[in-house]
This record gives structure tokens, C-alpha cells and sequence, in this order.
């Protein structure tokens, strides 16, 4: 009887979970995405109103309306004309320490990671140091050597300065990730018969696409808003970045602040374009080590 009525009891009632849609969750939810929505407002206004100043017949910035309602042309024509030659350098200036600095920074990066080189900590330290030296202490240094050698006002000049901070920080970006690539694999490739050179070029480099996107992308921006460097070893106008040109085309037009803001806006459109085309190898990229 124990054991029939046993049978028959219903069975207990699992704990209710919380309501994840409850009205306290909701509410708070909607605060944050609020609070979200205007601290990106706040940060995004700055570019907002440089489009929008672009986007006007021409005068002071102080009397901008809220709303680029009578739209002009006229502030991107001119920048373009004026301005043209100066993004054609950089854009040749940043390509060049692109592959420059990962011609240079992944071998060693992968020599570092894979091969039992002396005083391989004593390298990464030095590096690291390298890091932390003020940029205007290395373009004097580099002012004083490029006049000897007769590299200055020269655009090899210019890749050469930009990649001395875009090796060091693509080397510790690729060093960290290909350490994380098992060591059995690149050994099974030289079982395979695959020297070392082969394995780095058909294995390595591969399976770093991540690290090698993001290395040339930091390296560009940072070659692609290069201002000291720019200003130190070029005193003609024959080379001269975009950087420095929007610099001293506010003195000039100064009373035109649309192309200024147009010159502003053509200089910014490179670097959001690579932005939103690798940012999901990016992420990758600087997560690879810590996941792998």
C-alpha cells in the first residue's frame, strides 16, 4: 500500500527560475542602452561636426547650423586639389613600412618562437625598451644620420623612421602568437621534409593571417597619423605627408575651416575603411594567444 501510494504522489515541483524578461531586468537594461547610446554620441560629435563643416559653402566654424542643410562641394575641390599629392605620400609612406616592418618582424618574430636562439629573453627586452623611448628623441637621432646619408626629404627616408616603431610592436604582436602554435606541427613539417624557410612560409605565416592583419593595420595607422616624424625630416614641400600638409594648410585657410574639415574627412576615410574591413581579424588576432 506504502509502495502504491508512493507510485501515485505527484511528482514535486522543480524550483521556479527568475524571469529573465522580468520588468526590473527590462528597465535596467533600457537604462544602460541609453547611457550607451549617449556616451557613443558624445564621442562620435566631434566627427559628426567635422563632416558637417565640410559640407559648407565655406566661412568660420562658429556660425555652422546644427544641420549640413545647404550642401556643398566646393571644401572637398579644393582639398583635393591642394591636398592630393600630400595623400598620395602617405599613402605610399604607409604601404612601405607596412611591408617593410613585417618583412622584418615575422621572421624574426617566428625565430624568436620557434628556434632556441641565445639571449632570445634579452631581445624581447630590448624591444620592450624600445617601446618606451620618446619619439622626438629618435627623430633627432634619425635628423642627424639622414642629413649624412642625404635621406631627408625622401619617402624611403620617411618608411625608413615610420617602421622603426612599427617592427618592434609587430614582432611582439607575431612573437606572441606563433609561440602559441603547437610545436609539433612545425616539427611535423620538417619530418616532412620542409626546411625551415618552407615550414615559415607554407605553415607559419598561414596560420598567423590573424596576427599579420593586425600588425599591418596598427602599423598603418600609426604611419597614416605620423606627425613628428613628418615634421622633423621634411623641410621642403616636394615630400610631404598629409599629416604635416593639413597642418600648415590651417594656416593658410584658416578663415575656410570647410576644407580644412574636407582635408580632415579625406584623411580620416583610409584608416576607417581598414577599421571596418579587418576589425573581425583583429579581434582574432589579439585574442589568438590567450584562447590558443
Amino acid at each position: 500500500m506504502n509502495a502504491l501510494a508512493t507510485r501515485r504522489r505527484p511528482p514535486a515541483t522543480a524550483p521556479r527560475r527568475p524571469d529573465l524578461a522580468s520588468p526590473g531586468r527590462v528597465r535596467g537594461g533600457s537604462r544602460h542602452t541609453v547611457f550607451g547610446i549617449l556616451i557613443l554620441a558624445v564621442m562620435l560629435f566631434p566627427v559628426y561636426w567635422m563632416l558637417n563643416v565640410s559640407l559648407q559653402p565655406g566661412g568660420s566654424a562658429v556660425g555652422t547650423p546644427w544641420l549640413p542643410l545647404d550642401v556643398s562641394l566646393d571644401g572637398y575641390a579644393t582639398a583635393l586639389r591642394d591636398q592630393g599629392g600630400n595623400l598620395m605620400t602617405s599613402l605610399i609612406v604607409a604601404l612601405g613600412s607596412v611591408v617593410l616592418s613585417l618583412l622584418i618582424a615575422a621572421p624574426g618574430a617566428y625565430a624568436l618562437a620557434h628556434f632556441k636562439v641565445p639571449g632570445a629573453r634579452v631581445v624581447l627586452l630590448g624591444i620592450l625598451i624600445s617601446q618606451m623611448i620618446p619619439g622626438i628623441v629618435v627623430a633627432n637621432a634619425l635628423y642627424s644620420a639622414y642629413n649624412d646619408l642625404g635621406l631627408l626629404n625622401s619617402i624611403p627616408g620617411l618608411i625608413l623612421a615610420d617602421s622603426t616603431a612599427g617592427i618592434p610592436f609587430a614582432m611582439l604582436i607575431l612573437q606572441t602568437f606563433m609561440k602559441s602554435i603547437p610545436s609539433s606541427i612545425v616539427e611535423a613539417s620538417w619530418v616532412d621534409g620542409a626546411g625551415p624557410l618552407r615550414t615559415f612560409v607554407s605553415v607559419v605565416l598561414p596560420m598567423s593571417r590573424n596576427a599579420l592583419v593586425t600588425a599591418a593595420l596598427f602599423t598603418f595607422l600609426f604611419t597614416w597619423g605620423d606627425f613628428l616624424f613628418a615634421l622633423t625630416l621634411t623641410t621642403t614641400e616636394d615630400v610631404r605627408p598629409v599629416t604635416l600638409g593639413l597642418y600648415t594648410y590651417i594656416g593658410a585657410y584658416v578663415a575656410d575651416w570647410s576644407s580644412v574639415m574636407a582635408t580632415a574627412v579625406l584623411a580620416s576615410l583610409p584608416a576607417v575603411v581598414l577599421l571596418v574591413l579587418a576589425q573581425r581579424y583583429v579581434a582574432a588576432g589579439i585574442t589568438a594567444g590567450a584562447v590558443k
